[in-house]
């Protein structure tokens, strides 16, 4: 430890300053206060997914939805673990997270749509991911070395929404957006099969 800095003692000393300040030490280089406000924002979009994905989980119906419904609803408890661990960091940066039921839908990145058809659902669910993983690059590129914990968190829910946005991507594909009904069969599924065998 002590080849990682010229002066122990003095690191020591600024740990006992400020003690109430908790995790935010001087080598944090972030803007606290920035930070909290953005992760906020972060928590409010969260949150909309959840509910967006559990009115679709109850809301998606027939044959063609069972395998549809258990994944909006893997969905759903992903991101409510996600919001979870950004309440967690923003009560670490000395924050307070932001539930206010008035404001989500302000601070939300993205939006609560309803969806008529199981299709409508797919897509609505599709887009919001896409307009998180863009957000989220960005969020990742801003808290860069100034911020490596926070950082870190947002690139593991980042690859988290990756996934969802390539789930919901093969479904879209199966599915017809307009109608619910499958389109076709997805082009993965016999990947050794030649496509124009006769």
């Amino acid at each position: 430890m002590p080849s990682f800095t010229a002066d122990v003692e003095a690191i020591r000393n600024r740990a006992r300053q400020k003690i109430e300040d908790g995790a935010v030490t001087q080598a944090y280089k972030g803007d606290v206060t920035k930070t909290i406000n953005i992760l906020n924002d972060a928590l409010a979009t969260e949150i909309v997914c959840v509910l967006r994905y559990m009115h679709h989980y109850f809301m998606a119906t027939g044959v063609h939805a069972m395998a549809v419904r258990d994944e909006f609803k893997e969905h759903a408890d992903a991101e409510r673990e996600h919001a979870d661990a950004i309440a967690d960091r923003i009560q670490q940066l000395g924050g307070k997270p932001d539930y206010n039921p008035k404001t989500l839908l302000e601070r939300s990145a993205s939006q609560y749509v309803e969806g008529e058809t199981l299709g409508d659902m797919i897509k609505e669910d599709l887009v919001a991911e896409r307009i998180v993983i863009e957000v989220y690059s960005e969020m990742i590129r801003y808290f860069g070395d100034n911020d490596p914990t926070t950082r870190l968190m947002v690139e593991k829910i980042l690859k988290d929404e990756e996934e969802h946005a390539s789930d919901l991507s093969d479904l879209l594909y199966i599915i017809d957006p307009k109608t619910g009904k499958t389109e076709g069969q997805d082009p993965g599924t016999e990947p050794l099969k030649p496509k124009h065998a006769a």
